[in-house]
């Protein structure tokens, strides 16, 4: 069967069971309450364009359900709750939910029907997840007002932040979890000093399978050309496809990072020795010899730190300018 074709029919069987569901929720709204018994939030509409390219209008929702941990975190640090959400968020983020919240399948594959079954009036979607992005017809076909979200810079997580805390009226939470974030930011990047030789830096993404250099494409890789670094990428872009020590030797950066990817570290950190550091030439490079080779830690570099933006920022910016951070 084909994608077009499962998702057809599974959007009928979904349309029926929100139906059923409809009909409780008519009674429900006839007695003044949500689906849960609770009280609609006190925020505003939120009209926006989403990273689709979607004009959108956000009434401040009842019932939401986010098939991204990261973006379920978002939504909580807005002062939201989550009727459903995916199970990154507890195995990854460590996302303390109540009860009441369901975990609705994994990030890649969510339980579609088990959301439909919810009679969500917010879906929050990843607009970098393939399967999150072929429910986009699917859930426009059943009125389900939804969104998809990219945050690959902090910026983008404050535009995020401030959206949801519009919908549940909470400006006090975006003052301590967004504008008090960017205040932090901006003192770090004021004490950077003006260098005529930047530090020059490797950033490594490993994974169990291999390794690529990252630039700008990475959170870290973002970060770490705000702090006024030199990523020796820039000038050899086959290392985002094949690290190639000859390359890296060349360069001799002051600074190697690798950010680890994937469940199994250990695993990814093996093959990386495997293919690179079993080379007699690696413990010639400066980085090695300065004990300059650090593996980032994933809550801040890997996921998406959200709240923690201010801390991963700190933590490059005390390696990179020790004296200036003091």
């Amino acid at each position: 069967m084909t994608i077009q074709k499962r998702f057809t029919a599974l959007a009928c069987a979904l349309l029926l069971t929100v139906g059923m569901v409809g009909c409780q929720n008519h009674k429900n709204e006839k007695n003044g309450a949500s689906p849960s018994g609770e009280s609609p939030l006190q925020g505003q509409a939120w009209s926006f364009t989403d990273a689709l390219n979607r004009s959108l209008t956000i009434q401040p929702p009842k019932t939401v359900v986010s098939l991204y941990g990261s973006f379920a975190e978002t939504w909580v640090l807005a002062g939201g709750e989550l009727a459903g959400t995916t199970a990154d968020a507890v195995e990854e983020r460590n996302m303390e939910l109540p009860g009441s919240t369901q975990i609705i399948g994994t990030v890649k594959t969510p339980d579609t029907e088990r959301m439909a079954a919810l009679n969500p009036d917010f879906v929050i979607l990843s607009a970098d997840i393939a399967s999150h992005v072929q429910m986009d017809d699917m859930l426009t076909d059943m009125q389900i007002p939804h969104a998809y979200f990219r945050v690959d810079t902090y910026q983008d997580y404050l535009d995020m932040l401030n959206g949801f805390c519009r919908l549940t009226g909470r400006d006090d939470l975006y003052e301590k979890n967004g504008a008090a974030v960017e205040r932090q930011i901006h003192e770090i990047l004021q004490k950077i000093p003006k260098m005529e030789k930047r530090p020059t830096v490797l950033l490594i993404r490993a994974f169990s399978t291999g390794a690529k250099a990252k630039g700008k494409d990475n959170l870290a890789g973002v970060i770490l050309d705000d702090l006024n670094t030199d990523n020796i990428v820039q000038r050899h872009e086959s290392l985002l496809e094949d690290l190639s020590l000859e390359e890296i030797i060349k360069e001799d950066p002051d600074f190697i990072f690798v950010s680890v990817m994937g469940a199994d570290d250990e695993k990814a950190l093996d093959a990386l020795k495997k293919d690179l550091q079993s080379n007699p030439a690696w413990q010639d490079l400066k980085a090695v010899k300065n004990d300059r080779y650090i593996v980032l830690p994933k809550e801040l570099f890997h996921y998406k730190p959200n709240a923690k933006w201010g801390e991963s920022y700190a933590y490059l910016a005390r390696i990179l300018y020790p004296e200036a951070m003091d």
